[in-house]
């Protein structure tokens, strides 16, 4: 096993295997101050995708060197890219696996409007296909949200709720959802499709949130709603609307909001 490459915005070479076939991970990191948040949960996650895709893991050491360097802003967004580099032929993976691992640290400014004044969601006509061995990780072939993106193009239209194929609620296009439902905050259950993401690691170890499971049709019935995720934050929804655009729910906004706080605080931007 060699140590994977490491590399700043340089050139992706044309056998690369993550830009061929998707065969690789990402996270995408909130920096406050130049240091990771959540870094724990998102070094774990890229774990799990290593094992999962059979991709060595980086050592602990190239991946703090990503993050390590001049401050930028107070708030940055770090992007790793990780593949299984590049050889094999065809989808058979190379005798000798040599990762290549990416990463770009760039300024970012979190939508404190949205935190405050909420969002509106729309349902999505495109359905997440099922795949339990790819189910939580964050691998590199986003198809289906890139697709899902595509439905909408009104800007006061913050993100899409995505329903696997049975029907079932499992995230937005870039975000996890999160409910409550009787006082108590739920979140779905991850094992068959969807991005496990980092915040809602934190929220379940916690013990803020629960997983359970929600049917598309009873989404409009649930006492509150939320998106969020560890770049972001925690957004609460105020509208929810059908793919055709018919409203569906209203939620006034709860002040304060003792979810969006307990989030924040693990931010570190409470």
């Amino acid at each position: 096993m060699l140590p994977p490459t490491l590399s700043d915005d340089q050139f992706v070479p044309f056998d690369d295997r993550g830009l061929a076939y998707g065969d690789g991970l990402f996270e995408t990191v909130l920096l406050l101050a130049g240091k990771p948040v959540l870094w724990r949960y998102h070094t774990a996650r890229l774990a799990q995708g290593c094992h999962r895709l059979g991709i060595p893991v980086p050592c602990q050491e190239a991946l703090d060197a990503t993050w390590q360097g001049a401050l930028t802003a107070e708030f940055e967004v770090l992007k790793l890219i990780l593949t299984r580099g590049s050889g094999g032929r065809g989808y058979a993976q190379p005798d000798q696996v040599a990762p290549r691992l990416l990463s770009r640290r760039t300024p970012f400014q979190p939508s404190v409007e949205r935190w405050q004044k909420g969002v509106t969601l729309r349902l999505c006509d495109l359905q997440l296909a099922r795949q339990p061995r790819l189910a939580g990780i964050k691998h590199l072939n986003r198809l289906e949200n890139v697709l899902a993106r595509q439905e909408w193009s009104d800007a006061t239209i913050a993100e899409g709720v995505l329903a696997d194929s049975e029907g079932f609620v499992i995230e937005a296009t870039s975000m996890n959802i999160f409910w409550q439902r009787a006082g108590e905050v739920l979140t779905p259950l991850l094992d068959q499709c969807g991005v496990a993401g980092a915040l809602r690691a934190a929220l379940l170890e916690q013990g803020v949130v629960t997983q359970a499971s929600l049917m598309l049709h009873q989404l409009a019935d649930v006492e509150r709603l939320w998106v969020a995720n560890s770049v972001q934050g925690v957004w609460p929804v105020t509208q929810l609307l059908a793919a055709d655009g018919s409203l569906l729910q209203r939620w006034s906004l709860s002040q304060p909001d003792p979810f969006q706080r307990l989030a924040h605080q693990l931010l570190g931007i409470a």
